[in-house]
């Protein structure tokens, strides 16, 4: 074949797109190509001498040019007419790649045109020494869509048209071919330009309309008020319907949309459809719902059902912190759960949308995780359509020299390969092509894609800032904008598809609407009954002490652990999994105590058998971090790495419910954040976020503060949330210490979260049950024991399964005589088996040790029942193994206050306070822990 082509060659004819193509799949994949191809592209490659191109194709390039010097056949020609004709066709080659890498470096993107372009060498044909004289002179197009030779000027005006106008694309840095030739295929096949008939374009004018209306209005009648305008993007209105309708006629049914301030009370009312009245009414500080403490009106979220031509599609808008992008794993999490529930494996019914600020995109490092987590087993969505409002100067008052080290502020999302498609926010008809794009990629690829959306800011940060005061250049450009709707309406009154008239009358129209704090049209459907929608009613209202039946017969869990401790025949585990999913039977059967591994696993199969799905995420979660829950078991003769891979509990029946357990990346703060979001939108699954040790979410502290632990008191929004924090004070120095239980306790009122530290393994079994099973929807925090894991002396026997509940307070269960009781030490977690044993070695008769189970809701009746039992005790004693000014003290110390009898006095007895969680050295620790644990047994 190769000798054939060299006999034959001309880079005029057929050959230069074939040798290309071929050199693509090389690129790709060097052994899908001929041994020979192969041969020849990797001897290229070594006499490339190393140096760095503008282009990759380097050496096959310059082949075409040797390729072109053997003579054809029955031919005889001017060997330096050849060599030039040959040079000039590599050019043009190279001309159009240099276009497609660098194209969108000179296209028409900033409707303010305040910067100077800097000039790309690489897209002059000049640069490549082509001259005007070769304009008129044919080329092949190798594979630039279109005809297979045009006049070089056509070539020029192609690709000027398709990455240097209102669109510039950005596709070459995708390492698969066919991804990356679609890309091309796409924009290239169109030339990057629209064509929408008139009713389109109408309702284009009419979104940019509303959209710049809106703003205005609000401007004159809430003067002063905070709004975050979207004047200077009002094309982001005319996507967001253009992105609705599209995703509808698609067949997707549900769109999740997370955005922060920068234009969401303009898609609040203009894209899902809140009444006027409704939004003014927050203005006015008559807020429409009443919650506990609410949230100004620029977080809140809205749903809302809209039609399209294919049928009605559901829109929620996430409620939002001032956090900006925090809410996007929150967004992709809601997603996946309902995708979950729909069997939508690939995404095509339920669609993520983010909408970002141009700093916040590139500058907030949730992003990165976010993307990180787009295309992994467990946190996939199919792809997630991202639109960035670019409005140039940052959050308030900065510029790109100062808010990033990268070219574009889309640069991230190179780190997914997602394409970028930059478009000038002047000009609707771009924006909307943008999205048809954006839709379609997402269905070829199930990938994320990203439009920036290239605009300017007309106001400050917010209403009340003047943005003069740092960026006058600026500004005085944007003074002197007419308007994205001003010049919309110019363009389509000079195209013929609308009057002066009928365009000043979309302004008239919205205007009257306002006034009647209605809508010009019906845009949302009041009376459609959604599929997959959540009962919510049912959690509302519910007491945390509403009594529910926790325990199971020892029949069925003993046949549920005949299911999670069998293997497929053949599967060899390693010797110490084996020896611990055998001791799980001894377990089951009573001969031995149930240790916590077992005690979850017989929590989540007995859940998945009455229907409720479990999902388990963390970064060594499958294992677990302490070696031990082995929920997903490994063939240890396993020959590849995506073979030999079982779960048990995903083979406990036929008909039981989903059960996920996966290893996530190594990111607190986007995944806790994505579970947040998972768990809000399945309340009928155990959705689990288990960290590392439990410090790390330290790095997720956003997420607990402004999602998990107010969600409810300012939006209303009800969470199931399960947080597994490992804790224990074990000499193993101040990271892997504490949890910071007193940040969790610091967070807690109304009922807000449960926090709960156990400290056998049937309390493990009871809390997670109780977390499904009672009608009640709290995030629930385990301040998990390290130790205790796999202590024979925090194993529980099996009665304690099979009968009994989760036990907020645990009495001692020491033979005292009640009497001769003296003092009573209350304590949580871990620090009561170094108490109790402490007590055995002093022989004290005199002391009694109760535990909290339950630190919120504070179990006041229990505890005080406990202390009731020792009516001669003159002294009450709080003992903790944290440092005096963290852990629990400060924030129970009035509620132990309340429940002591006025003759008794309270006192501390712990490690002093510290700087640090812990300390780092074993001698010290072990010296602090005789210390106070002496301390606590000397009366």
């Amino acid at each position: 074949m190769m000798k054939e082509l060299e006999l034959n060659s001309h880079l005029f004819g057929g050959n230069a797109p074939f040798v290309e193509d071929l050199y693509e799949q090389y690129l790709a994949d060097p052994a899908a190509i001929d041994p020979k191809w192969r041969d020849y592209f990797d001897k290229l490659q070594q006499t490339d001498g190393g140096n760095e191109r503008d282009i990759a194709r380097g050496p096959i390039e310059e082949s075409f040019v040797r390729l072109a010097r053997q003579p054809r056949l029955g031919a005889v020609r001017d060997v330096a007419a050849e060599r030039e004709a040959s040079r000039k066709q590599v050019a043009v080659l190279r001309l159009i790649d240099a276009h497609r890498l660098l194209g969108s470096r000179a296209a028409d993107l900033d409707p303010l045109k305040r910067m100077d372009v800097a000039p790309v060498p690489e897209l002059d044909p000049g640069h490549y020494q082509l001259s005007s004289a070769d304009m008129a002179v044919q080329f092949n197009c190798g594979n630039l869509a279109g005809p297979e030779s045009a006049p070089l000027s056509d070539i020029l005006s192609r690709l000027r048209q398709t990455y240097c106008s209102h669109i510039g694309i950005e596709s070459m840095h995708i390492t698969s071919t066919r991804e990356r030739m679609w890309v091309q295929a796409y924009f290239e096949e169109r030339l990057s330009t629209p064509q929408f008939g008139v009713e389109q374009k109408k309702r284009m004018l009419k979104q940019v309309t509303a959209a710049e209306t809106m703003e205005q209005y609000l401007h004159r009648k809430y003067v002063g008020q905070k709004r975050f305008s979207l004047e200077g993007g009002e094309s982001f209105i005319a996507a967001m319907d253009h992105l609705v309708q599209g995703a509808g006629r698609e067949g997707v049914q549900e769109m999740v949309i997370g955005m922060a301030h920068r234009g969401r009370l303009n898609v609040l009312v203009n894209t899902l459809g809140k009444l006027p009245r409704d939004l003014f009414s927050e203005f006015e500080g008559r807020p429409t719902t009443d919650l506990p403490s609410g949230d100004v009106k620029y977080h809140n979220g809205f749903s809302a059902d809209i039609p399209t031509p294919a049928g009605p599609i559901h829109l929620s808008l996430a409620f939002n912190p001032s956090h900006l992008e925090i809410v996007n794993p929150v967004v992709v999490g809601s997603v996946r759960a309902r995708q979950q529930r729909r069997g939508d494996k690939h995404g095509e019914q339920v669609l993520p949308v983010l909408v970002h600020g141009d700093s916040a995109f590139i500058g907030l490092g949730t992003n990165q995780g976010t993307f990180n987590l787009s295309q992994t087993r467990g946190y996939g969505t199919g792809g997630t359509v991202h639109i960035v409002i670019n409005n140039q100067v940052g959050f308030t008052t900065s510029d790109p020299r100062d808010n990033r080290s990268t070219l574009y502020c889309t640069d991230i999302a190179k780190m997914v390969e997602a394409p970028v498609i930059h478009v000038n926010g002047d000009n609707p008809e771009a924006v909307c092509f943008a999205v048809e794009a954006a839709l379609a990629y997402r269905k070829e690829f199930q990938k994320d894609v990203v439009i920036d959306l290239v605009c300017f800011r007309k106001h400050g940060h917010n209403e009340a800032d003047d943005p003069y005061v740092t960026q006058p250049m600026m500004y005085r450009k944007i003074a002197a904008h007419p308007g994205v709707r001003k010049k919309y309406a110019d363009r389509l009154i000079a195209e013929g598809v609308v009057s002066v008239e009928e365009a000043d009358g979309f302004i008239q129209a919205y205007r009257e609407a306002l006034d009647r704090g209605e809508h010009v049209e019906q845009t949302t459907l009041t009376d459609y009954k959604r599929n997959f929608a959540i009962d919510f009613s049912k959690y509302m209202g519910n007491h945390w002490r509403t009594p529910v039946a926790t325990a199971v017969p020892q029949a069925d869990l003993v046949r549920l652990t005949e299911k999670f401790t069998s293997v497929p025949e053949g599967f060899k585990l390693r010797n110490t999994v084996e020896k611990i999913v055998n001791e799980r039977r001894e377990m089951v059967a009573g001969n031995v105590g149930v240790d916590f591994g077992m005690a979850e696993h017989l929590a989540y199969a007995t859940l998945l058998t009455e229907g409720y799905a479990v999902r388990i995420s963390g970064e060594d979660s499958g294992r677990g971090t302490f070696n031990h829950r082995h929920a997903v078991l490994h063939d240890q003769n396993r020959e590849k790495w995506n073979e030999g891979v079982y779960t048990p509990l995903q083979h406990l029946s036929d008909n039981q419910a989903h059960f996920l357990v996966i290893d996530s990346i190594l990111n607190e703060e986007a995944v806790l954040a994505f579970e947040y979001g998972y768990a809000s939108s399945a309340p009928e699954e155990l959705t689990i976020w288990e960290a590392q040790f439990g410090d790390f979410a330290n790095g997720a502290q956003v997420v607990i503060d402004q999602f998990i632990t107010s969600g409810e008191t300012k939006w209303g929004r009800l969470c199931g949330l399960t947080m597994m924090l490992p804790h224990g004070y074990d000499g193993q120095g101040p990271e892997h210490s504490s949890a910071r239980v007193e940040r969790y306790l610091q967070l807690c009122a109304e009922h807000n979260i449960q926090v709960v530290q156990p400290t056998e393994a049937a309390q493990i079994f009871h809390v997670l049950r109780r977390q499904m099973l009672r009608p009640v929807r709290k995030p629930l925090v385990i301040i998990m024991s390290k130790r205790l894991l796999k202590a024979k002396i925090a194993a529980s026997p099996i009665e304690q399964f099979t009968s009994g509940e989760f036990r907020n307070v645990i009495g001692d269960a020491a033979q005292l005589d009640a009497k001769k009781v003296k003092r009573v030490i209350v304590c949580a977690g871990q620090v009561y088996y170094d108490l109790d044993n402490a007590r055995k070695e002093r022989e004290v008769k005199d002391i009694a040790v109760v535990r909290i189970e339950q630190l919120y809701p504070f179990p006041t009746e229990e505890l005080q029942a406990e202390i009731a039992k020792y009516p001669n005790a003159r002294e009450l004693v709080w003992v903790q193994e944290e440092p005096r000014n963290q852990g629990a003290w400060h924030q129970i110390r009035h509620r132990l206050e309340g429940v002591m009898n006025p003759k008794q006095v309270l006192k501390y007895a712990g490690r002093q306070s510290s700087a640090s969680p812990a300390v780092g050295y074993m001698s010290k620790h072990t010296a602090q822990l005789k210390a106070f644990l002496d301390e606590a047994m000397t009366l």
